[in-house]
């Protein structure tokens, strides 16, 4: 069933003040954290936040250019940088009074949409969409970036509730694109990904014709992959190594292993 509009809105309120409450009293050492992004730290993942809400709102982009770019991947990362670096200098505290404000007028402009503004058209990280479909990719990432600062900090939480099940929807999404086109699965495969947890679910993709799309659960999958949501989340988006992964035992590979390892090791899908 499709996410109400105004849950969305409600939601990014649920997910800005996690992050505040989960960033209120860090010490400048814990700032500094390096956390499972390349090049980022718990300061950097907020900054990154901070700027693209910033960017959002319409604030004049910084005449900067960071000085070490060796981590970024494409343009989009390069200009995720540009934000993130700008505010390098500056004191945690100061870049999350910053998120505070920020995300303080973004709600205010949110909260003040109307039914209709939800079908405006605009570009989103994935192409031309809705507002709507804007709002739904910022909460994830939001979300995301909540969980890189978490498990930097060994702090762990979000797990479960609406936004945690926003974002396990927004990954399965990409699961026919992961089984089909990167991991080339032939037709007739059939995969369940299990992913346990509150948030979690069991969820199947069916491939023919050389394409994917989530079928209904099949009696006989061609394979079964069971992790829980943390570990679904750093395969999908990038954090974690596959390899490394495999090896820990956090994935339970049930049917054709070949297979199921194949598509492990193709699950980031985040550009």
């Amino acid at each position: 069933m499709p996410e109400k509009d105004e849950n969305l809105v409600d939601n990014m309120e649920l997910v800005w003040r996690s992050i505040g409450d989960l960033c209120r009293d860090l010490t400048e050492a814990e700032w500094k954290t390096p956390t499972d992004c390349p090049g980022w730290s718990v300061q950097d993942q907020l900054s990154h936040l901070t700027g693209s809400e910033s960017s959002i709102l319409g604030e004049p982009r910084p005449d900067h250019t960071p000085k070490d770019t060796s981590f970024v991947k494409n343009d989009i990362g390069r200009n995720n940088e540009t934000l993130v670096d700008w505010r390098r200098p500056s004191k945690g505290d100061f870049v999350l009074e910053e998120f505070h404000d920020v995300t303080r007028r973004r709600l205010a402009l949110l909260k003040a949409l109307t039914p209709g503004d939800f079908d405006q058209a605009t570009e989103t990280p994935i192409g031309p969409g809705a507002l709507r479909d804007f709002l739904a990719i910022r909460l994830f990432d939001a979300w995301v970036h909540e969980q890189d600062i978490r498990r930097a900090l060994g702090k762990p939480g979000h797990l479960e509730g609406p936004v945690a099940e926003h974002s396990m929807d927004r990954m399965l999404m990409a699961m026919p694109f992961v089984v089909a086109r990167k991991a080339q699965a032939a037709d007739g495969v059939t995969e369940v990904f299990h992913i346990s947890g509150p948030a979690g679910r069991k969820a199947a993709v069916g491939v023919e014709g050389q394409r994917a799309k989530v079928i209904d659960l099949p009696s006989s999958p061609s394979v079964t992959l069971t992790m829980d949501l943390e570990t679904f989340n750093c395969l999908g988006c990038g954090r974690w190594d596959p390899t490394e992964v495999l090896g820990s035992g956090k994935v339970d590979i049930d049917g054709d292993r070949v297979l199921g390892e194949r598509v492990i090791s193709q699950m980031g899908f985040m550009i």
